[in-house]
């Protein structure tokens, strides 16, 4: 379960957006849903993601955050010997919707359905 407690402290202040994308941040990418938001490659690459506040609401029980994602994947293929498919990461971007609980910081997060 992902935990935002700095951002949740932080909601309602300048700070929001910085301690906000701090703590996503360092979490690893395989809590998050970048695998469905794959469009260039096949699989996510094992290195660090960039996170961009796109939107905020203040819900009832919840802070609802739209995120940009910016991330790398790759283009994996059979590893034979001749196999031409490169290597290189590919650039991919996809947007996660971040439901923080306003009484536990416990977050839930969805790939963007738009």
């Amino acid at each position: 379960m992902i935990r935002l407690p700095d951002a949740l402290r932080a909601w309602n202040s300048p700070q929001f957006e910085t301690v906000l994308k701090q703590e996503i941040g360092q979490l690893d990418a395989a809590q998050l849903p970048l695998q469905q938001g794959l469009k260039a490659s096949s699989q996510v690459a094992d290195d660090r993601f960039t996170a961009m506040l796109l939107n905020v609401a203040d819900a009832p029980d919840c802070i609802r955050a739209k995120i940009g994602i910016f991330y790398h994947g790759l283009i994996t293929g059979c590893s034979c010997a001749d196999d031409p498919t490169p290597i290189e990461a590919q650039n991919e971007y996809c947007e996660l919707i971040f439901a923080i609980d306003k009484a536990t910081a416990e977050t839930s997060v969805m790939l963007n359905p738009e």
